[in-house]
């Protein structure tokens, strides 16, 4: 195998036109024309994205030289033969403003490698050296990545500056996400180990001291549940740190796991400022986005489901696990934050709440399960439309309140001794520990019942057939009154109800979503149908409820309409607004 390293170069050349060039140099091309390729997708974000779109050119030499290269197919490439290195030569336009692509103008560059690194066919398990190169207009600009610099070799790196960095293979190249500019920094140590949080976009008086307080008890919480003898810290068999890179704007919100760092999207207003005593919701919730992609830096990262061992990045990886990968992470993104102390007992209980009367409010729960769910992320979870709340149910709520039931009925049967904490454990023995190191499996797509019932002594496959497999409601209001929780179901509203979302469009009131089955279903009304008049008094934007407190369940009323650009009347008959709100309390003695 020829272990001599591919060279990368990435220049940010044009903020105004948001541009990279990118160069690639192989040594030895195959001698019958060397492949090229880009990946289709982005592992943790499951759709095709198709990143080969933002090449806007492309072109190849050798010896100074030109040598032909032909696109072959959506994501590929092919160049013609020849003797000599062979350099490629292609431009990256990086707009989009995302967790998963690229994005550069005067103010920052961002980048995944998956979106702007093509992968020599043949060279995938060489090391490669990434050489980055500062924009022209920069001032003061920093470079911040988990990628490890390229120590002892000609123009390395020097920590946060420009140069020479290294990765193992093409794999490791595409998991460390960077980021160039003056962001607001700050760092601190869990259980020895470094952590940046890197702070892109304009927000005043951020306090950085309390984010890496709370952040820091957050990660030394997850790093001793995995590990709690060594505490040693999961990424550093990739990097010598980990680091969190979110972009800030007026309403971002988002999060894509790497093996050492994270790339999050963080709105303004939910984001401590100095000063101020209560962060709110919108703070809990940033938390919550950090604690759930830290806790990937062991589940998906390094524990895979079988399908991920290793990805294909040219096409779907199907996989009816992700129930487990994203629904478990999501249950401990918020137990880890009441285990941290970064939130209270009565929060951690809202939370839960808020989850299970997300999952209520969603019909698709009967159509589809949470393995179903996993396995059809590619065409339908990420690709919702107005009817999906009824077609579909979420791997990452639904997944996360399977969590929280086998966690309850593990407790139970093991009459306390045991956990969901140990079947992430072994998950982590067995699996994770050391998938770098060469030679990583997967978890097999039936094993979990196995590994439950190994890890805990409690048969969970029924639970898992039926509630995983199957389509049923966990029996959630029984097992909790066993922990001394008590549920309580509520309607969201006293108005009488048509069964429906709605959003503003343009000044006026648009359905969203016709819930099946529901008030304006029965009645005809379709998703996209412009509210125009109740009974004949116009409906301002988002203001259908305060027309409706005037009538009571049972009443019919006349909606009129546009559908597209035709007037249509409907008669509807109003409903009992249902019970989807979940209350959470202790049970008092």
């Amino acid at each position: 195998m020829n272990k001599k390293p591919l060279l990368y170069r990435l220049t940010p050349f044009d903020p105004a036109g948001h541009r990279f060039k990118v160069e690639l140099s192989i040594r030895t091309p195959a001698p019958k024309g060397q492949e090229l390729s880009l990946p289709a997708w982005i592992p943790g974000s499951y759709l095709i994205r198709d990143f080969s779109r933002q090449i806007l050119s492309i072109k190849a030499a050798s010896r100074g030289k030109a040598v032909s290269i032909v696109k072959t197919g959506n994501h590929t490439w092919r160049c013609a033969p020849c003797n000599g290195p062979l350099h490629i030569e292609y431009t990256v336009y990086a707009w989009d403003l995302s967790v998963r692509g690229a994005h550069f103008d005067q103010t920052h560059a961002f980048f995944n490698g998956a979106s702007v690194f093509l992968c020599p066919a043949g060279h995938e398990d060489q090391p490669c050296n990434l050489e980055l190169l500062p924009p022209p207009h920069a001032r003061n600009w920093k470079v911040y990545t988990s990628l490890p610099e390229a120590a002892g070799h000609p123009g390395s790196a020097h920590r946060h500056g420009f140069g020479r960095y290294t990765a193992p293979d093409y794999d490791a190249l595409i998991d460390h996400p960077v980021e160039m500019g003056t962001p607001q920094v700050v760092r601190f140590r869990a259980h020895g180990a470094e952590h940046e949080m890197v702070f892109t976009g304009v927000v005043p008086n951020l306090d950085l001291k309390r984010i890496a307080a709370d952040v820091q008890k957050i990660c030394a919480a997850q790093i001793a549940l995995f590990e709690p003898d060594s505490k040693q810290a999961p990424f550093l068999d990739s990097s010598d740190r980990y680091v969190f890179m979110t972009m800030i704007t007026a309403d971002g919100y988002g999060g894509l796991e790497h093996r050492a760092s994270t790339a999050l999207m963080a709105a303004r207003k939910d984001l401590p400022t100095l000063g101020r005593g209560d962060a709110g919701e919108g703070y809990q919730a940033f938390l919550g986005l950090v604690s759930h992609e830290y806790f990937h830096t062991w589940n998906v990262k390094r524990i895979k489901p079988a399908a991920f061992a290793p990805y294909d990045l040219s096409h779907e990886n199907h996989t009816r696990l992700l129930w487990v990968f994203e629904g478990f992470t999501s249950y401990y993104d918020d137990l880890m934050l009441l285990r941290s102390g970064a939130i209270g007992r009565a929060d951690y209980l809202r939370l839960i709440a808020k989850t299970i009367s997300g999952v209520r409010r969603s019909p698709g729960r009967h159509k589809q399960s949470v393995a179903e769910s996993s396995f059809d992320a590619w065409t339908r979870y990420y690709k919702q439309d107005e009817n999906s709340p009824n077609a579909l149910v979420s791997y990452y709520t639904k997944g996360s309140l399977v969590a929280l039931g086998l966690d309850l009925l593990i407790r139970r049967e093991s009459g306390g001794s045991r956990s969901l904490d140990d079947v992430m454990r072994l998950l982590w023995d067995r699996y994770g520990r050391g998938f770098y190191q060469g030679g990583g499996t997967g978890v097999p797509e039936k094993a979990m019942p196995r590994l439950i019932r190994e890890a805990t002594g409690v048969d969970a496959s029924d639970f898992i057939a039926r509630y995983a497999e199957g389509r049923e409601d966990i029996p959630l209001q029984a097992m909790l009154a066993q922990q001394g929780i008590k549920l309580e179901w509520q309607a969201a509203s006293k108005l009488p109800s048509l069964d429906v979302r709605t959003r503003s469009a343009h000044g006026e009131t648009q359905l969203a979503t016709v819930f099946e089955g529901g008030a304006a279903h029965r009645a005809g009304l379709c998703a996209g149908d412009i509210v125009v008049a109740v009974n004949g008094l116009r409906v301002p934007e988002n203001g259908l409820d305060r027309l409706l407190q005037a009538y009571r369940p049972g009443d019919t009323i006349t909606i009129h309409v546009f559908r597209r650009d035709e007037l249509r009347a409907f008669e509807a008959i109003l409903a009992e607004p249902e019970k989807t709100e979940c209350t959470l309390a202790p049970v008092m003695a």
